[in-house]
């Protein structure tokens, strides 16, 4: 189990604890923590799960896929460093304090 927090666009804070295994998108979702709408279900078939990973943390996760390279191509101004789809980053112990900050908008 790791300890996540989840920052709002706006500022506001909300850290939850999300079982090893779900992706830090379904911790978002089961916590109903605004900011990450996950239209197609983790599937990596849209954007709008996209988040700014803090910068202590973004290379501590594991690489990104082609598929989800190609997929933050049209998420709401991406940052080549920091930006991550949360549907395909999975929960491990290693994330426990984890910092994800949600974009202005999902598209």
């Amino acid at each position: 189990m790791a300890k996540i927090t989840y920052i709002e666009h706006g500022g506001k804070q909300h850290t939850v604890e999300v079982a090893n295994g779900m992706t830090v998108m379904e911790g978002a979702r089961d916590n109903n923590i605004p900011g990450i709408e996950a239209d197609c279900g983790g599937a990596c078939a849209c954007s709008t799960c996209h988040v700014y990973v803090d910068a202590a943390w973004a290379d501590k996760l594991p690489a990104k896929d082609a598929m989800e390279e190609d997929m933050l191509d049209f998420a709401w101004e991406p940052d080549t460093a920091r930006s991550r789809l949360t549907c395909q980053v999975k929960v491990t112990d290693a994330l426990d304090g984890l910092i994800v900050q949600m974009p202005e908008k999902q598209i």
